[in-house]
């Protein structure tokens, strides 16, 4: 990964532990790291970090504050900045107060889906000369890489699961609903919308538990199958699977 043109970095960080692994990558390459923390989402710790580290630096504000995110990278100097970590949905859609710019960005949109936001937001950022960079930027180490991931290999139901629930899995994420699905003996259980992957798991386990019974046909036990985008946008919307999903 190319080092920041001027030894910095923005970091417009959500809720969740990705924030705290890229500052974490970033810091090790050098980086002074300026911080925009979403009030409601991004952890308090990351006050405790700032405390102890002169290379990162915290301004707090509030989601629909676009203006003052610019202004805060402008004047740190920032040029690249990177997303990191979730953003509630109720956050987004309902109680977000946006500011001028931030309004006005609202009423040009066609739809709006977490993807044609968050595309308008990275245009105008690069308009006032911060470019969004992926956020997978100094963590390759971290991503998946092909093949099975643990010591136990899918068996045959499972892999036939797999195959049943990609199709469908690949084909929400084509109209950008939802990247999720859960199945059982090629049966769809349950499919992501808004309330993200951890809920849809969870949901698919409390309508597997009404179903169970000794003369059901379907198998006791789930599949959950997670697919990218067809053009997933790596800047602000990467599919992981965390600790607290495999919890």
């Amino acid at each position: 990964m190319s080092e920041s043109g001027n030894g910095k970095l923005g970091l417009i960080a959500g809720n969740g532990r990705f924030p705290f692994l890229l500052l974490e990558a970033a810091r090790s390459h050098g980086l002074t790291v300026v911080v925009a923390a979403i009030k409601e989402e991004t952890d308090l710790e990351i006050n405790d970090l700032a405390a102890l580290d002169p290379g990162v630096r915290v301004h707090w504000l509030s989601l629909g504050e676009l203006s003052k995110l610019i202004e805060t990278f402008q004047k740190e100097g920032v040029s690249r900045a990177v997303m990191a970590g979730q953003v509630k949905h109720k956050q987004i859609f309902s109680s977000i107060r946006p500011d001028w710019r931030l309004a006005k960005l609202l009423l040009n949109l066609r739809t709006r889906n977490t993807d044609m936001l968050l595309g308008a937001v990275a245009k105008v950022l690069s308009d006032e000369g911060i470019e969004l960079i992926s956020s997978t930027a100094y963590l390759e180490p971290l991503l998946a890489k092909s093949g099975v991931l643990t010591n136990r290999h899918p068996d045959e139901q499972e892999l036939a699961d797999i195959e049943y629930g990609r199709k469908i899995a690949f084909g929400i994420a084509g109209f950008d609903l939802g990247q999720t699905v859960v199945v059982a003996a090629q049966a769809c259980v349950a499919i992501e919308a808004m309330e993200g992957t951890d809920a849809t798991i969870a949901r698919a386990g409390e309508i597997f538990r009404t179903l169970e019974d000794e003369s059901s046909t379907l198998a006791r036990r789930l599949t959950v199958i997670k697919v990218a985008k067809p053009r997933q946008d790596m800047r602000f919307d990467v599919p992981v699977i965390g600790l607290k999903t495999i919890q």
